[in-house]
């Protein structure tokens, strides 16, 4: 079965589908976090082998003080409340973006849990966290350039793999499928470099409505398309 080997989600919606059930935004965010476990849940049954989940974007920390507290306080909640099924599940946990960023208390559950899942085998799941595409970017052509000048990379032998080892997700490969919630149909500065041949999946469905079976259908759909890379049908 063509499987895709890493699936990005931009989980979007929580707040929408709280606000169209007259409930405040914090519900859908509580609600979000059962669909991030069920999902992760699925994606492992299917042998994706690395799921990336866009959990927290660097514009976000322009959202009211109070949705911004809860988000972290539900993000600490998750991780020590999930732990342990990672662990039987033999995930291994990454995040990628600002993490110096994050509140103390997030980082450092967040490290611990990564520590401790390090050795796993199966899947990596990766959170995004204070994570931006245009700011990864900036960042790795500036440590590059920082480089250049001290004549530690020759430009002669520049290619794409000097970029992709100076990026937060140098040890991921390039997405394969990209699915976004909610009906919205854009990007969001997430993973601009990794998602250059990713197909592309929208649904209409809020992230807390996203359920097993909305992701065996992102993954059917994604079976069915011929991805080329640039080739023609008859030269695959």
């Amino acid at each position: 079965m063509n499987t895709p080997n890493h699936v990005a989600i931009i989980m979007d919606g929580n707040g929408r589908w709280a606000e169209q059930k007259g409930m405040p935004r914090e519900f859908g965010h509580q609600h979000g976090v059962r669909s991030v476990k069920k999902i992760v849940e699925e994606a492992n049954k299917f042998k994706v082998k690395y799921l990336t989940l866009f959990a927290f974007s660097v514009e976000n920390w322009g959202r009211p003080s109070y949705e911004v507290e809860t988000l972290m306080r539900l993000l600490v909640e998750t991780l020590k409340d999930e732990f342990e099924d990672l662990i039987n599940n033999n995930i291994k946990l990454n995040s990628i973006g600002d993490v110096k960023s994050l509140p103390n208390e997030v980082r450092y559950e967040l490290g611990k849990i990564i520590n401790n899942t390090k050795d796993n085998t199966g899947m990596t799941l990766t959170l995004a966290l204070s994570y931006g595409g245009k700011q990864e970017i900036f960042k790795a052509v500036k440590e590059i350039s920082e480089k250049v000048k001290n004549e530690i990379i020759n430009l002669d032998n520049f290619d794409d793999s000097i970029i992709n080892d100076h990026l937060y997700t140098k040890n991921l490969p390039d997405v394969d499928l990209l699915i976004r919630t909610s009906g919205e149909q854009r990007i969001s500065n997430f993973l601009l470099w990794q998602i250059a041949y990713a197909e592309l999946y929208f649904t209409e469905t809020y992230w807390p409505d996203f359920s097993e079976e909305d992701f065996t259908d992102a993954i059917i759909e994604y079976q069915k398309r011929e991805r080329r890379f640039g080739k023609t049908s008859k030269q695959l």
